[in-house]
Order: C-alpha cells, then structure tokens, then sequence
C-alpha cells in the first residue's frame, strides 16, 4: 500500500499568510507567471487562489517553474484542465519536514517477525505460542514459522521498497516502509501489511502511475516463484469430515495447482506447505491493492488512466464489492468494502500537472493491471467449517 488513508493531510501544513495580504500575495504570484502563463480570469476561495487561461509553455516545464517561484510564498501549484479551460490553482501547503525516524520503521519490522513467526507455527504445526507453548522458556520453536515469515515478509517489503525506490527516482518526499503487526488471533497471517508515507504530490499522471504499479508488480517478482515452490513442497490428500477453514483459489491460483498436481480427484485437495500459504497471501494482498478504489495502489492506477473521474470509478468499485459479497455469498468482500469506505474513502489528490496525458505504454500496462486483479481474485478468500 503505497501509503496511509489520511497521509495527505499529516504530511503538509497551511502556510501562514498575514491577514490583508492575500490582494499583494494574488498579484505576486499572477505577475511571477507572466512568461509561462496567460491569465484571462481569477477567483479566490479563502487563500486558495487559481486563474484560466492559457499555457505558454508545455506542461511539465510550466509547473516546476511555478513550484520554484510559488514555494518562497509558502504556495504550490496545481495545473489542471476542464471544460472551461486551463486552470493554475495555487494553494497554500508547505511540505513538512520530518525527521528520519527508521528506528520506528526496524522496531514495527521486528514486531511484525514475531507476530508472522507465530502464525508460521500455527500454519506448520498447529502450534500457538502462549497456549500449546511457551516462546520464552523454548525460543527455537518459533523458528518453526520461519518459511510462512520468511516469506510473506519478502513479498510485502519487496512490494512497498518497490514504491519507495521509484518514488525516490522520481524525487518525491517518501518515507521507509513499516510494517503492521498483528499477532494471531487478531489476525490469521499475523500481520496486516505494510505501507509507506508519501509527503509530497507526485508530479503528473505518469509518475503517480509509476510509483502506483511499482509495488505490485515487484511483489508478484516474489510472490509467484515463492507459490511455485511451496506448490512443489505440498502434496495432495483426503479432505477429512469438517475440516479446518480453506483459501479460496484465483484463477492464477487454479492454473499453478494444475501445472503442479494436474486434475485433482473428488473428495481430495492440496495441503499446502507454509512457503505455498505465504504465496497465496501475496497473491492476495496484490489483488487487494489492485482494487481500483481510493488511495490503494488501483485507485491511484485509476487516477492515472482517468483523472477525475476516478471519484466515479471508486464508488463503483465499493458497489462491485458488495455484489461480489452476494453474488459468491462471501462476508470476506462485505468486509472489505466497508474498510473501504470506513478508512480509505474515494478520494484521491490530483499531482501537481494534471494535464500531461499518460503514455500510450502506460495505459497498456494499466490495462493489464485491471486484468491481472481479475485473475488474482479468489471469489471466497477463506472460508470457515459450518
């Protein structure tokens, strides 16, 4: 996840502007863009200030000159375009400095260990710390979760290190990933991801797309020879009488299965060995973060390929979910929607030039993005004996 629901708003601050300065301020700034833009008309909203009128320069060249001469007013300019033309629409935030806090970062990894540790035991032997066991008193059986961990730590850091280092390629403000722990029961795999903070707008569409489908793809690197693997080390067995909870399959989950075991008989089903389970998690955690919906890594692919209409495109995303949940008479998806719309939302800030189109090779590959959450999505991700 490429950051938090509500980084935005933690990651910049209001500029000061002196009461009665806003007229001086107004006239600064249109006079500063004389050269790369030609104002017809102006409207204030509070200290929010935008003008229509006419790019003289292209895009890109014209935003990073109004960034530089906007930022010493504590302003950043916002390009964008509508049916009533071309707008610059200067607002008032100033990119807060943070310190380096990658001790927060190491600890919350390490915590995430433990708790992904313990999920790892129960997967591979049924084992519970502090209820079959005793961590402290025997440290190296939680060595015993060390595959499903291992693994599903690599996925998920290899996905957001995928954002981070391609948004540094890019010189936005990002800061290191951390990881959420979440020790079992609280949650089955031990841990609710990762995600990263950004603290500046990216700079166009074709940025924001980059540092979006950076992470997923990166992941997927790790996740399907990791599936592939575990796949090999499984093996295929009666299902007995009331058996535990099962993970749904993907298609791409269903066409691995086949290559490994071929047509499985009535009755039977693959036991899946804990690197396989790690696998079939990232699988999943990337189908999550496909959804177009939001600031989810989707939602920003969608920004990319539709612009403001990716309002539209979310809230049609929550109602999919939703029919989804019915249709496969999953809870799992109702769930989710309602996190959707309880901590993610549908809103997405614009970057800085809205205008610059996405590259033809951009738009193929959000296709195909669009494509592969279809084949990563198992209708029922896990279900519960009766």
């Amino acid at each position: 996840m490429p950051y938090w629901p509500f980084a935005r708003r933690e990651s910049v601050a209001v500029a000061a502007v002196p009461p009665g300065s806003i007229v001086l301020i107004e006239e600064t700034l249109r006079g500063s863009m004389q050269d790369l833009f030609a104002a017809h008309e102006r409207q204030a909203h509070g200290y929010t200030l935008s003008w229509s009128g006419e790019l003289l320069q292209p895009p890109a060249r014209a935003v990073r000159l109004l960034e530089a001469r906007f930022k010493p007013y504590g302003y950043t300019p916002f390009l964008k375009r509508d049916k009533a033309g071309t707008w610059v629409r200067a607002v008032p935030l100033a990119v807060v400095a943070e310190r380096s806090r990658l001790w927060i970062s190491i600890a919350l990894f390490l915590l995430t260990l433990l708790s992904t540790l313990a999920a790892g035991c129960f997967f591979a032997t049924g084992s519970i710390p502090f209820l079959t066991f005793n961590p402290l008193r025997a440290p190296l059986r939680l060595l015993e979760g060390l595959p499903f961990a291992a693994t599903l730590l690599a996925i998920l850091g290899t996905h957001e290190f995928g954002h981070y280092f391609t948004a540094k390629a890019y010189g936005a403000s990002v800061s290191p990933p951390y990881f959420i722990p979440a020790p079992p029961p609280l949650f089955l795999f031990g841990t609710l991801g990762a995600v990263i903070r950004m603290r500046s707008p990216a700079r166009d569409r074709n940025s924001l797309f980059d540092i979006a489908v950076a992470g997923p793809l990166a992941g997927l690197i790790v996740a399907i020879p990791a599936l592939w693997l575990g796949l090999r080390w499984s093996y295929v067995s009666v299902v007995p009488p009331g058996a535990g909870m099962t993970f749904g399959d993907s298609l791409v989950m269903r066409f691995m299965t086949f290559l490994v075991f071929g047509d499985i008989p009535q009755g039977m089903d693959v036991i899946v060995h804990p690197v396989a389970l790690a696998g079939w998690v990232g699988l999943f955690v990337t189908a999550l973060n496909l959804f177009p919906v939001g600031q989810l890594d989707g939602g920003r692919i969608a920004y990319a390929l539709f612009g403001r209409a990716h309002r539209y495109v979310s809230i049609g995303t929550f109602f999919a979910l939703l029919a989804l949940g019915a249709v496969a008479e999953s809870l799992n998806w109702v769930v989710f929607a309602g996190l959707v719309f309880l901590l993610i939302g549908f809103h997405h800030a614009p970057p800085l030039d809205d205008v610059t189109p996405l590259t033809k090779e951009r738009y193929a590959v959000g296709v195909f993005c669009l494509i592969l959450l279809i084949l990563l999505i198992p209708p029922v991700p896990i279900a519960f004996p009766e």
